[in-house]
């Protein structure tokens, strides 16, 4: 565990509801959360909605597209964003997000970068045609459908991003794994609706975990440091956007490599897939 990282608790390290506001708005960020590098806001815009134009100045940018649709130009290009569909903007570039007849809901991950790295577009259709980006992870009880959104799949300095859906009543993030020393973590729970909820523990110690969050749509929990499962309650499923930086840029930006916890070593982190070459 890193000595450095920013301390757990309720207050630094849960945000609710950061779907319910218009328009574009910032919910993590180390000023406000107990992160470093992570940046994490939403873009929700209905049909009628003026575009929004912003630079993403020092940041490498990541937009998922949760709801709805937006047609996005960038770099002199335009990319139409559907439902998981996303977008990588390089740093020192403005981004001009236009809503879609539904209106859109974007998030949008960001992390301060030095490098300069292309954009690119990411159809959800082909993180689901890959096996090293879309694969089934865990054991019955704790199964769990993982999609890589931003991964090995693209360049980037800090950022990594995807989305996962549990079966009803399972555990994910299981067995429980930490990997502060290279990346910082935030969970947004999506596809959530009321009355579903989940809980989610973050913990260097199991014998007293530092946080056990009741958890809905919208809801954000940051992992600095510490082991991360959630568990959903009985007939609803817990599903979200999980969205890491790298604390070195490049080098610490490694999907997978995690540390389990020792009561757990011999199962494996279910995070294997990602790297088999299929």
């Amino acid at each position: 565990m890193s000595s450095t990282a920013p301390a757990i608790t309720a207050q630094t390290c849960v945000i609710r509801a950061t779907h319910k506001q218009k328009g574009r708005t910032r919910s993590l960020a180390p000023e406000t959360a107990a992160v470093r590098h992570l940046h994490y806001g939403r873009i929700v815009l209905d049909a009628n909605d003026a575009p929004i134009e912003f630079s993403t100045g020092t940041h490498e940018t990541g937009l998922i597209a949760l709801n709805g649709a937006a047609t996005v130009a960038l770099a002199g290009a335009t990319y139409r964003l559907e439902r998981y569909d996303a977008l990588y903007a390089p740093r020192d570039h403005t981004v001009r997000i236009t809503p879609g007849e539904a209106g859109c809901d974007l998030a949008e991950i960001s992390a301060p970068v030095t490098g300069d790295y292309p954009a690119q577009w990411v159809p959800f259709s082909e993180v689901r045609r890959d096996p090293n980006l879309h694969f089934a992870a865990g054991t019955p009880s704790c199964e769990r459908d993982l999609n890589i959104v931003f991964g090995k799949n693209v360049q980037a300095g800090r950022i990594m991003a995807g989305v996962t859906f549990s079966k009803p009543g399972n555990w994910t993030s299981w067995p429980p794994h930490e990997h502060g020393r290279m990346l910082e973590e935030a969970y947004l729970y999506i596809d959530m609706p009321a009355p579903g909820w989940g809980l989610q523990l973050v913990f260097t110690d199991s014998e007293e975990p530092e946080l056990v969050a009741k958890v809905s749509e919208g809801d954000v929990v940051v992992m600095p440091e510490g082991y991360h499962p959630n568990v959903a309650a009985p007939g609803n499923s817990i599903n979200f956007l999980w969205m890491m930086a790298a604390h070195t840029e490049v080098a610490d930006r490694q999907f997978g490599v995690v540390n389990v916890h020792p009561a757990y070593a011999s199962v494996g982190s279910g995070l294997e897939a990602a790297h088999e070459k299929k």
